[in-house]
């Protein structure tokens, strides 16, 4: 008998994707018990990314790693293999801050550069790294310090942590970095600098204020000129990646909304012979708060969309094989959804293996063509059935098996050929 395959993402704020799933499959079995139903949590590259490698047969590995304001905090990265899976919020995310408190300026990607390093260690060869939910803006400074880099001030001290005290970087010496084979999981394409840049767009989801943005906007142009200087001392046969002196207050310019470099899906950037302007300009340098940038430049690394590599990577189209209904899902079934997210990817991938394709969220704005073009064929949403909001958040798997009933009724017919939605 043809099976259901589930894959939904994480309902942000109420459940983990592992949930979504059982809640959907609990409730399918509810109605047709006979039905052969396949668990397959999925992630884009952000929140839940290592958890969905777990489930699909990755190792959970965990380390003590640098949070975001310094403080020690344990987090986990999977390894299956030669390769591991990393996800930026694991270590420096924001739910990794104390109390939950902001710290724009300061906060550090030390953790995700040692959580690397850690995997590094037990002997991966590539690395994955998804980076959402960051808490930082500092360029990937602290990530490439904990891999060997050192950033020092003009007395030849090392900088303090944070975007903002990248002001005042006067030597980046890349002699001591270690070489990582990164693959970077992620769809976001903005430049690192400018009115599109990771401080303008994503700072102020970290609290920073105007003031702050301004502050954090200089650090990261500084950042893009030592960067350039030491990859630029390399290609030219100096000491091995030093930057050598930068004059005081120089930075390049912002970069405009439109200029970037060119660089295509599955994009890799190498540094020696560009300006600052145009490393700053590549498109993802703006990820995660300036850690695409580092990744791109300093690490050699590739980026790749994110659903649609890590559906490669965890054998979605092996499961999804002869499956009569893929059911996939997240929080909010949005415009944004359209942009790179889980559902649409694995609808995608769904219909290339030949399944009927179902949808569930939190809630739904989209229309019935956006969903026939994003290959759903139909969506079903919590406040179908609970128009308050909050209670569909604090009562999400109850409502889930009630929605995942309905999908049964609806699409397990005896007759898969005659769904009649």
């Amino acid at each position: 008998m043809q099976h259901v395959l589930i894959a939904p993402d994480k309902f942000k704020g109420s459940l983990t994707a592992s949930e979504v799933a059982a809640h959907l499959a609990e409730g399918l079995r509810r109605v047709r018990p006979e039905v052969p139903v396949e668990t397959m949590p999925v992630a884009d590259g952000g929140d839940g990314t290592v958890e969905a490698a777990v489930a699909c047969g990755f190792t959970r590995v965990e380390a003590t790693v640098t949070g975001p304001t310094g403080r020690p905090v344990t987090a986990a990265y999977a390894l299956r293999g030669d390769t591991a899976v990393i996800e930026m919020a694991e270590a420096s995310g924001l739910r990794r801050l104390p109390g939950g408190r902001l710290e724009p300026l300061t906060a550090t990607s030390r953790g995700t550069g040692e959580l690397i390093a850690a995997a590094l260690d037990a002997g991966a060869a590539r690395v994955v790294l998804g980076l959402g939910g960051s808490a930082c803006t500092d360029g990937g400074a602290g990530l490439v310090e904990a891999l060997g880099a050192r950033l020092l001030d003009s007395r030849g001290r090392p900088l303090p942590a944070g975007g903002a005290a990248l002001r005042d970087l006067h030597t980046l010496d890349l002699g001591g970095l270690r070489k990582v084979p990164l693959i970077i999981a992620s769809d976001v394409d903005n430049p690192l600098l400018g009115p599109n840049g990771a401080a303008e767009v994503y700072g102020p989801q970290k609290g920073a204020l105007p003031a702050d943005l301004r502050v954090l906007e200089a650090g990261l142009a500084r950042w893009a000129e030592a960067v350039a200087r030491a990859l630029a001392g390399q290609a030219g046969g100096a000491a091995p990646g030093r930057a050598g002196a930068l004059s005081p207050g120089r930075a390049p310019a912002a970069v405009a909304a439109t200029g970037r470099a060119s660089s295509p899906p599955g994009r890799t950037a190498g540094g020696g012979g560009r300006s600052a302007e145009e490393l700053a300009a590549l498109p993802g340098a703006g990820a995660a708060g300036g850690v695409g940038f580092a990744a791109l430049t300093l690490l050699g690394g590739t980026f790749q969309p994110g659903i649609a590599y890590l559906l490669d990577l965890l054998g979605f189209a092996d499961r999804a094989a002869g499956a009569r209904l893929v059911i996939t899902g997240e929080g909010s079934l949005d415009r944004q959804s359209l942009s790179g997210k889980a559902p649409v990817g694995v609808a995608r991938a769904a219909v290339r293996a030949g399944a009927r394709v179902v949808a569930v969220a939190g809630r739904k704005t989209l229309t019935g063509e956006q969903l026939r073009r994003a290959r759903i064929d139909a969506a079903y949403a919590l406040t179908d059935l609970e128009p308050d909001v909050d209670t569909c958040i604090a009562e999400a798997g109850p409502l889930l098996e009630r929605l995942a009933e309905r999908i049964a009724q609806d699409w397990l017919t005896p007759d898969p050929a005659t769904p009649s939605p």
